[in-house]
């Protein structure tokens, strides 16, 4: 009886092709935007994706601060978070934490689409969020992705 000619092939750490890409976040709507970084640093754009291993590529996201929401979520969504104490829930606007900090919007849609879990605490270092056009990863040379 012959055997199949193709075996199903997973990838490990040592036969994974990581890359390193750049993407411009100016005039892209959060949600979309978020979801397709999510599918690069996962790796699931790969042939080889193996769900249990960090096969996907480190992501660097510029023009942070000239992302869009569509409607009125600039100013009616809401992120909670809590100081610890009591009393301390604390909100804020996507207007209020652009203003602020512009990347931080950016790392948690992308964050909440990433598997909760150690791998994918492990793939959230993959991400690189950059205000303005500058960024410090020149060394490695990174592609440029039209998304």
């Amino acid at each position: 009886m012959d055997t199949l000619s193709y075996k199903t092939i997973s990838a490990n750490k040592e036969t994974v092709n990581k890359e390193w890409v750049i993407v411009d976040a100016e005039q892209q709507t959060l949600g979309r935007f978020a979801s397709e970084v999510a599918k690069l640093i996962r790796g699931k754009h790969k042939p080889n994706f193996t769900p249990h291993v960090d096969c996907g590529d480190n992501v660097i996201i510029i023009n942070a601060d000239k992302i869009s929401l569509t409607g009125k979520k600039m100013t009616a969504k809401q992120y909670v978070r809590h100081t610890g104490h009591p009393g301390g829930q604390r909100f804020a606007t996507p207007q209020e934490l652009l203003n602020k900090r512009p990347e931080r919007v950016l790392e948690m849609a992308v964050k909440g689409m990433l598997p909760k879990n150690r791998l994918g605490r492990q793939l959230f270092n993959n991400l690189h969020v950059y205000a303005g056009t500058e960024h410090p990863h020149e060394a490695q040379k990174p592609k440029e992705i039209k998304l």
